[in-house]
């Protein structure tokens, strides 16, 4: 079975495609990036910043859904769908489950990509929804736009 995205959906992993990508080029900046949407609207859309922060929470998920949650009441966030360049790993899924959100959109892959991304590699994101009801996830949209960015873990 073939899972689809809404039209607002790929024009926000394309932002943030755009985003990342931006970012990438700049060895300053990481480049993944998330967005949020509402309502078919971007609420809020950020980019990794463990680095300039130096806080290894900020990343891009869990900025996107910070400043989704300065807008939106707890009931609105869980309706939300979030998006982002990278498979989330275990601390963004967990936020994002926090969050209430059932939704998520990705493009890389865990297993596409560096195992440095993932703290727990056994623990995979159908362990999520194995325990957490509902929850769906759609990766590997655009995949090919973003792959060289994760390949390595040298983003």
């Amino acid at each position: 079975m073939t899972q689809q995205i809404t039209q607002i959906e790929d024009d926000a992993l394309r932002m943030a495609i755009s985003r990342a990508l931006d970012a990438w080029r700049d060895e300053k900046r990481t480049g993944i990036a998330a967005a949020i949407i509402f309502n078919d609207t971007v609420v809020a859309i950020a980019e990794n910043r463990v680095h300039q922060d130096q806080d290894p929470t900020h990343h891009a998920e869990i900025v996107a859904l910070g400043k989704a949650a300065k807008v939106l009441s707890p009931e609105d966030l869980a309706q939300c769908t979030l998006i982002s360049t990278l498979q989330p790993c275990e601390m963004c899924l967990s936020a994002t489950r926090f969050a209430g959100i059932a939704r998520i959109i990705f493009a890389a892959r865990q297993g596409s990509v560096a195992g440095k991304y993932f703290v727990f590699p056994h623990l995979c994101i159908d362990d999520f929804c194995d325990a957490s009801d509902p929850f769906t996830h759609i990766g590997g949209i655009r995949e090919n736009e973003v792959i060289h960015l994760y390949i390595d873990g040298e983003e």
